[in-house]
């Protein structure tokens, strides 16, 4: 078993976790995109966006790229990454990206955001592997001796973006659909994530 096998019902029922819905960020400030990232999804627009790595390459990775550029390189973005955390639990894989609170190295130091692409643009169904990559994180760091017990998530289909926490038992599902049609918005929720951290 690996994260892709875990629906949202069997990673609550066998990591003993409660689900709640609410607004994660309440007071985020919109980010205005920079002219290369506004450029560079227009270019993409057009593209046949058929493959989960069309999105990524495409859509995904430029948003994460002008995150990481506005705030001073302070985290890193890890594409198709390994994390493995408990393999005997199933926590154990490739993430689609995993953002963490440590400068480009050549593996995965205290991760603090997984995110998943939502497969056939399903968001609902891909909460599942993002909450078992949320724990994986958070027993990687513990292994590590991080104390970062604070995890976010995101589930996107590269249009629409969802954003998930994971704190103690209870994973958070935020109440907000964020899209890249309202591009400041949701660079200001993705923003709020990383103010966490600082």
């Amino acid at each position: 078993m690996s994260y892709s096998n875990f629906s949202l019902r069997e990673v609550r029922k066998r990591f003993n976790l409660s689900e709640e819905r609410k607004t994660l960020f309440s007071n985020t400030i919109d980010q205005n995109p920079s002219d290369w990232l506004l450029q560079t999804l227009k270019y993409n627009e057009d593209a046949a966006l058929i493959s989960d790595k069309e999105r990524s390459e495409l859509l995904v990775s430029p948003i994460l790229t002008e995150l990481r550029q506005r705030n001073n390189k302070i985290f890193s973005v890890y594409s198709g990454a390994n994390l493995d955390a408990d393999a005997s639990q199933g926590l154990n894989g490739e993430c689609d990206f995993i953002l963490t609170k440590s400068p480009q190295l050549i593996s995965v130091e205290s991760p603090i955001f997984c995110l998943v692409e939502a497969k056939k643009d399903d968001i609902i169904n891909a909460f599942g592997q993002c909450v078992a990559q949320m724990l994986g994180a958070r027993i990687y760091n513990q292994n590590d001796g991080n104390s970062i017990d604070t995890i976010y998530g995101c589930v996107t289909t590269g249009i629409e973006w969802q954003l998930l926490k994971l704190e103690n038992s209870i994973i958070t599902i935020d109440m907000e659909l964020y899209s890249i049609q309202n591009l400041p918005t949701l660079l200001g929720a993705l923003q709020a994530v990383i103010d966490v951290y600082k």
